[in-house]
């Protein structure tokens, strides 16, 4: 029971990264809103998650799991209830940025109670396995079921979230064991944690601003200004900082660091491919947000292939090698894509493409957590889990902000296979990091 909730929790947050993904188009007709404030409905929610993200795990660690997780569920229910509600754009994406704030504590709720109930053996392996293989189906499932749930209505996409979230707490209460919270002494970074959120949301306002026709000289140019003092603040904050944000034994970790890289240039290659398809689909080939979610299917059961896949090789191979593996073969799926789009016939055109690159999007997704994590003490297990996950959430704000300012300055027919191939770039990045990185050659 511990298992299955803790999972569904998970589900969720991965689930509402991708669900919203198939309703954009839907979204954007009724609240009247443009491809570029529709980006904000998924960076919102991705970039208050990932900016806090580090600062939730220290309140988790500060008062327990069981605690945050109901407090953080609850908010989450009530946030999507808002967004089911809401009747203007600002509703909207206030609730995405409550969904995200949510978020940034229940993952790390969900990390502790995982650590918690499955504290060693083989069976905190196979708890281990199982959670990271529903974050990336969740991922996957998000978009078929956007689609199915957009038929009804887009409103569907937020409220799907209540019934799940009462299981969540009904389960919660009658299946985790409160702990004792920290007594000694622990330091927040509020501080810290402030100033990196509002440097990725400024630089990804400053990306979405340049895709803005409307947007005028002097407002770009004093945020972008804006942008670069807070880069420079949280940096600056970081160095001198006696609670830094990103811990200083964590720095140190070889692996941690290949894992976290790895883990924004999967978000920056396969992660993002999810948006492109579902605009491609809907606005260029005039699909509904049915046929758009039965079309992502073979898209969607490639990732969860990918993931029992890449668990098996692992034991077997070097973790670093299936890496590099799930890398080249998203890249070559990206690439198949860039040059398929203008072949109408759905099954020799777009495919092929997905079928290459969701089976590589499962290979990453398991391979960069084992990775990254593989160095991290026992203790650290968590907050290296969660460093990855903000890597992986900015990195898809930041990247998918410059997409759609590709494809507005070039216009869809050129910029959606060149927002293709800059995926397929990332990817083979990522292979290069995967020959390059030292790690253990059986991590697990």
């Amino acid at each position: 029971m511990t298992l299955i909730v803790i999972s569904i929790a998970q589900f969720i947050i991965a689930l509402d990264y991708s669900i919203v993904y198939v309703a954009l188009p839907s979204i954007g007709t009724e609240l009247a809103m443009n491809e570029a404030s529709l980006q904000w409905v998924v960076s919102s929610y991705a970039l208050l998650f990932a900016g806090l993200l580090l600062l939730g795990g220290r309140i988790v660690d500060k008062i327990g799991g069981k605690s945050v997780f109901i407090g953080s569920v609850l908010l989450f229910g009530l946030a999507s209830l808002l967004g089911g509600i809401a009747d203007n754009a600002t509703l909207l994406l206030l609730a995405r940025a409550l969904q995200g704030i949510a978020a940034s504590a229940l993952l790390p709720s969900v990390l502790a109670l995982l650590s918690q109930s499955f504290p060693d053996g083989k069976l905190r392996s196979n708890a281990y396995a199982i959670w990271g293989a529903v974050g990336a189906s969740g991922l996957a499932a998000g978009v078929v079921l956007g689609g199915l749930l957009t038929t009804l209505s887009w409103r569907w996409t937020f409220l799907i979230n209540i019934p799940l979230v009462i299981i969540c707490v009904i389960g919660a209460l009658k299946t985790f064991r409160s702990r004792t919270p920290q007594t000694e002494p622990t330091t927040i970074p509020v501080v810290s944690s402030i100033a990196g959120t509002s440097a990725i949301l400024l630089v990804v306002l400053t990306l979405t601003l340049l895709a803005d026709p409307e947007t005028s000289p002097e407002f770009f140019w004093s945020v972008a200004a804006l942008a670069i003092l807070a880069v420079v603040a949280f940096l600056v904050n970081e160095r001198r900082s006696g609670s830094p944000l990103i811990e200083r034994p964590l720095r140190k970790l070889r692996a941690l660091r290949a894992g976290t890289i790895a883990a924004g240039l999967y978000m920056a290659s396969v992660g993002t491919e999810f948006f492109l398809v579902t605009l491609y689909l809907q606005e260029q080939r005039g699909y509904s947000a049915l046929a758009a979610g039965i079309a992502f299917l073979p898209l969607a059961a490639m990732v969860t292939v990918g993931n029992v896949v890449a668990g098996k090789l692992i034991v077997r191979n070097s973790v670093q090698r299936v890496l590099g593996l799930g890398f080249a073969i998203s890249a070559g799926g990206l690439l198949l894509l860039a040059i398929s789009l203008g072949i109408d016939n759905f099954w020799l055109g777009l495919l092929p493409g997905f079928l290459l690159s969701g089976f590589g999007h499962g290979l990453i997704y398991t391979a960069m957590f084992v990775l990254g994590t593989s160095d991290a003490p026992q203790e650290s297990q968590g907050a290296a889990g969660s460093l990855i996950t903000t890597s992986q959430y900015v990195a898809g704000g930041i990247s998918l902000a410059l997409l759609v300012l590709v494809i507005a300055l070039t216009g869809p027919e050129l910029g959606y296979p060149l927002a293709f191939g800059i995926n397929a770039a990332f990817a083979l990045i990522g292979v290069v990091l995967a020959i390059t990185v030292k790690a253990r050659s059986n991590a697990t």
